[in-house]
């Protein structure tokens, strides 16, 4: 089970569904179906696991396509916001809309 880390505790991971998005892994991309694990800060000694989560859908977007709408449900107030989070990307970057459904454990 991999790990999908956070470095913030977002208020959309206390629900049942959500989403993230990630770039694309060139080692293992992630997939529909993948069962993670989701931390707050996982390369750092303060690590807190949150959940266990299944992936239930991946759409692969690029940054220019992402909607206001998309980004405020992610927790970012503005999609410029978010793409000033993302460290500024080029707006052709391809990113991967991972949404996730919390495991009952």
């Amino acid at each position: 089970m991999r790990i999908l880390g956070y470095s913030k505790k977002w208020e959309k991971l206390q629900k049942p569904v959500h989403t993230t998005f990630r770039y694309p892994r060139k080692d293992k991309d992630w997939h529909e179906g993948e069962i993670v694990q989701e931390v707050y800060k996982p390369r750092s000694k303060e690590r807190e696991f949150i959940q266990v989560a299944k992936i239930i859908y991946k759409e692969a977007k690029v940054i220019n396509e992402l909607t206001e709408d998309e980004a405020i449900e992610d927790g970012f107030s503005s999609a410029f916001e978010m793409w000033i989070y993302l460290g500024k990307p080029n707006m052709k970057t391809p990113i991967n809309k991972l949404t996730l459904e919390v495991e009952k454990v």
